[in-house]
């Protein structure tokens, strides 16, 4: 079976690894500080705090900012389901806006009249590694003093604008280091923010609300939790930065060969390119809706591992029970009912997307 993602590890990386395992800190020690320095250098911003996963990192970027019940955030359904589960925790109501028929990303162009007194933020999410427009929802928040959460978990590598995602003026940006991510740490994640308040608060959220005093002693000032990350997991990360410009290079050499490779197939549209983009996942769609479900199986049954990103959100049934029943979106409609994620990842050869192309030819030619 061929993986629609998969990490690459090297031997430096698990000499890296090795190297702290052998150390007296193997939890929250010095490698932690460096991989957040070495994160928010990367991004250029000040400061990165590395946590235990990605929802780990958006449920503290949204308590840091103060979100709670009877708040309203406009974000997109399209995406993983732990954008707008992390509003829930916090008590805030996710406000779907529609995506773009090019990119999957929010459309811009539909925020604003999301927007109530109730409106406390704006949610967008990079999709696929490929930066929403930034410029233009920037824009929105300031005229309407909102703030600004980045929703970069694809995106680690990525540049709008010739900025480096993480410094784009945003109040936060999150981002994931799961094995199918930019880099990986096993599980893994990052707050990064140009504000020394948030970042302050940040830091206690991650680790029980728990700082110390003039003294030195513990003292828990706020409700936190357990979300610190482990040196260990810091050392994989620092080690995978490192490569991270070559992993993006490749993923970006995949999706030219999948452009070169399906560009004249007219029963399937392919994915607007964008040169700036951390190209996480590469998604296709159906022309005929009633192709989709079929083509998935043929690939699948013939190694290929194909997946879906993403059912909308507002369709899972979980949404459904608490308020969105019969809630549905134009374009995100059709987009979740075409949309096929082919395998994109560093060490996919050329060879292999030829035979993925070969198999979708196959498909169409018998049916």
């Amino acid at each position: 079976m061929i993986p629609y993602s998969k990490q690459y590890i090297d031997q430096r990386d698990i000499g890296a690894v090795s190297a702290v395992l052998k150390s007296d800190w193997i939890t929250q020690g010095p490698t932690i500080n460096k991989f957040e320095e070495n994160l928010a250098n990367y991004c250029g911003a000040k400061y990165a705090v590395v946590v235990s996963s990605g929802t780990a990192a958006l449920h503290i970027a949204y308590m840091a900012a103060d979100l709670k019940t009877g708040d309203e955030v406009i974000t997109v359904p399209n995406t993983f389901v732990a954008t707008s589960n992390m509003l829930l925790v916090v008590g805030a109501k996710p406000i779907f806006c529609d995506i773009k028929e090019d990119t999957f990303n929010i459309d811009e162009t539909k925020i604003e009249k999301l927007i109530t007194k109730k409106t406390k933020a704006i949610v967008p999410v990079h999709f696929a590694g490929a930066p929403c427009e930034m410029g233009t929802i920037l824009k929105i928040a300031r005229k309407k003093n909102l703030l600004v959460i980045e929703d970069a978990c694809h995106a680690l590598g990525a540049s709008y604008g010739g900025i480096k995602i993480g410094n784009l003026k945003s109040d936060m940006t999150v981002m994931s280091f799961h094995p199918v991510k930019s880099i990986t740490t096993g599980e893994g994640g990052a707050v990064l923010t140009n504000n020394k308040n948030y970042y302050e608060k940040l830091l206690s959220l991650r680790s029980h609300g728990i700082h110390k005093d003039q003294n030195g002693f513990n003292v828990m000032a706020e409700m936190g939790y357990n979300y610190r990350m482990t040196d260990i997991q810091a050392a994989l990360g620092i080690s995978q930065l490192k490569k991270l410009d070559k992993f993006i290079e490749k993923r970006r050499r995949v999706v030219s060969w999948y452009e070169e490779a399906l560009r004249n197939h007219e029963e399937i549209i392919l994915p607007v390119t964008n040169p700036d983009s951390a190209c996480h996942v590469y998604v296709i769609r159906t022309k005929r809706i009633m192709d989709r479900l079929p083509l998935y199986n043929f690939l699948r049954n013939a190694g290929v591992g194909v997946n879906f990103h993403y059912p909308a959100v507002y369709s899972h049934p979980y949404y459904q029970k608490i308020g969105y029943a019969g809630f549905k979106l134009p374009m995100e409609e059709i987009y979740h009912n075409s949309c096929i994620t082919l395998p994109c990842f560093p060490g996919l050869s050329e060879a292999l997307i030829k035979r993925i192309a070969k198999l979708i030819n196959l498909f169409y030619e018998k049916n």
